[in-house]
């Protein structure tokens, strides 16, 4: 059996670090996580080539060759998959889709006929056998959540790793909380499951085999979902980076309460972790209850930010404007706030709301949904896909204008300072790949002497190899992808 794996090219947005991607020699931020770990459920007799679309092209001789067209992509790749589907149905060749996307949506897509709805690893052993029989199912869908114990190590082998700029693994699946907006616990649940210890270090062993040196994006939604789970998986990395003589360094999500565990966060830098994603959406404590992030409403958040930023953690934040409670001081809030705790990388998006989450089931038993169809680019101004509360002119002008701010130069590098005089360089020192080095060269041309703002750049850098010349390799790494950041604002 001859099976082609296909995933779409994503757009320019926020996360697809597209503007620094080819600085350092990369094509893509990251691969198919998903895709990698179902060819490791597909029988080893089986034939299986992956093509990613963000590192090559998808050619005839690709869907010629296949028996079946296995595709996967979340919500920003629904026009991409739309593509792949027409060009599968001119060839006739049968395609089965799966992945977050066709979890909440797959009836957006009647031009597929085969499809796996949620997680994989009770369905595989089914959807084999009916496509070693040529007679595979409309939909496969499992009436249970999955043990992930039992996932295989993905197939590393399918790639070039050299292509990317980070690689995935995955801890964890599901999320104790339960923010309104949020389709996590839709797909994978309020109970986190884990994968064992051993696990986990077995899969980093496998990338290491492969050769890779540079960082890992722990995909956890909450790494600290289930803190007894890794808080117990913390020791192992730190044993195993130290066995293995690994430089990898590592960045991850999790839940705000992290900074409530400063033992934990000593370990996480430890083993490794730069840098951490933390959902804060909003400063205001009418909106934070309205979307039920109760989490968030009982603390400071800035004294939160800074007692993680302090461990040596950075930072990184995910802000949401639109909400009903917004009012109109709201962008200047954000912005005040962003700015005072130093969160340096600030996803700053609208409010959407996404297929199958409590949101929006609201907005629609409230008549106020506009069309189902959501772009899954939370910085697409021209999709918010309700009738907000607030003004929609005020809103998406108050949100183009804080974007903008956030990443004008000036603003930008305050951010950055006020971020390295929190911080403490500590933990294990990462290593300069050749091309991370290239990158930063052009990027002191282009930051440094054809780019506006180029007086604040060296202000920032003069002030770092004086005051801070220990954090200066992350310095540089932060005026590097603010270059992204500024030109995705001054597109929306």
């Amino acid at each position: 059996m001859r099976i082609l794996m296909v995933y779409p090219e994503t757009p320019g947005t926020f996360w697809s670090l597209n503007h620094v991607l080819r600085l350092v020699r990369k094509r893509s931020a990251y691969p198919p996580l998903g895709l990698l770990t179902v060819a490791a459920m597909l029988p080893a007799d089986w034939e299986v080539k992956l093509v990613d679309m963000n590192v090559e092209r998808l050619t005839y001789d690709h869907m010629d060759w296949a028996d079946y067209v296995m595709v996967s992509g979340m919500i920003v790749h629904k026009v991409g998959i739309h593509a792949v589907v027409e060009r599968c149905r001119r060839l006739s060749k049968p395609v089965i889709a799966g992945g977050p996307l066709f979890a909440t949506d797959h009836a957006s897509f009647p031009d597929i006929h085969h499809f796996v709805l949620g997680e994989a690893e009770d369905l595989m052993a089914e959807l084999v056998e009916d496509m070693r029989a040529g007679k595979v199912k409309h939909t496969y869908s499992a009436p249970e959540r999955p043990d992930i114990t039992r996932v295989p190590i993905p197939r590393w082998d399918l790639i070039d790793l050299r292509n990317y700029l980070t690689m995935p693994v995955q801890f964890s699946r599901g999320c104790p909380f339960d923010c309104e907006f949020c389709d996590i616990v839709v797909m994978y649940g309020h109970l986190p499951r884990t994968k064992t210890t051993e696990q986990l270090i077995a899969e980093l062993d496998a990338l290491h085999r492969h050769g890779w040196k540079d960082m890992v994006f722990l995909v956890d939604d909450n790494f600290i979902g289930n803190k007894k789970a890794a808080k117990a998986l913390l020791p192992a990395i730190i044993e195993w980076r130290r066995s293995a003589g690994s430089k990898i360094g590592f960045v991850t999500e999790a839940s705000v309460n992290l900074a409530d565990d400063m033992e934990f966060c000593e370990l996480m830098v430890e083993a490794g972790f730069k840098r951490v994603f933390v959902g804060f959406e909003t400063p205001s404590i009418e909106s934070l209850i309205e979307c039920r992030k109760m989490q968030n409403t009982r603390r400071d958040l800035v004294q939160s930010v800074k007692r993680l930023q302090s461990t040596g953690l950075e930072v990184m934040g995910g802000f949401i404007v639109g909400f009903d409670h917004d009012a109109a001081d709201i962008f200047r809030r954000q912005f005040e706030f962003i700015q005072r705790s130093g969160v340096v990388t600030a996803m700053v998006g609208l409010l959407g709301a996404l297929p199958g989450t409590k949101l929006h089931r609201r907005l629609a038993s409230e008549g106020r949904l506009i069309d189902a169809y959501y772009t899954g680019d939370n910085m697409d101004s021209t999709a918010l896909n309700f009738h907000p509360k607030m003004d929609r002119e005020l809103l998406v002008d108050g949100y183009r204008s804080l974007v903008k701010s956030l990443y004008e130069p000036g603003t930008y590098y305050e951010r950055a300072r006020t971020f390295l005089r929190n911080s403490r360089a500590r933990g294990p020192k990462m290593r300069m790949s050749r091309s991370s080095l290239e990158g930063l060269l052009k990027s002191i041309w282009l930051l440094g002497i054809w780019h506006r703002g180029r007086l604040a750049y060296w202000r920032f850098c003069a002030a770092t190899l004086l005051w801070r010349p220990r954090q200066f390799q992350v310095a540089m790494r932060l005026s590097l992808i603010g270059l992204h950041f500024r030109r995705i604002a001054n597109s929306l």
